[in-house]
């Protein structure tokens, strides 16, 4: 199983909303087993301001990751939320 981790941050927290509704979009694309899209309590006062939306996913194989990202919603959530986020800091692991 491979799991999906992408970390945002948003230039204006007043587009929370609007980030997260095209996160969401990502959901309609069949290829993961699990998915969700939360927002961070900002509870670590290290890292306190610096993530905002957390998309986490799991796939079954790389495959299917490859198969989530080729799909047209993909492109069509980073239209919409390229604009808004400051920083996207994605990781893709193995587990197990």
């Amino acid at each position: 199983m491979i799991r999906h981790i992408v970390l945002f941050t948003a230039r204006d927290r007043a587009d929370l909303d609007r980030i997260h509704s095209g996160l969401m979009k990502l959901a309609d694309i069949p290829h993961s087993q699990h998915f969700e899209v939360g927002q961070n309590l900002q509870a670590d006062s290290l890292t306190r301001d610096s993530i905002d939306l957390v998309v986490y996913a799991e796939f079954a194989d790389k495959a299917a990751l490859d198969a989530y990202k080729a799909h047209p919603l993909y492109q069509h959530s980073i239209d919409l939320v390229r604009p808004l986020r400051e920083v996207r800091i994605a990781v893709d692991i193995v587990a197990g």
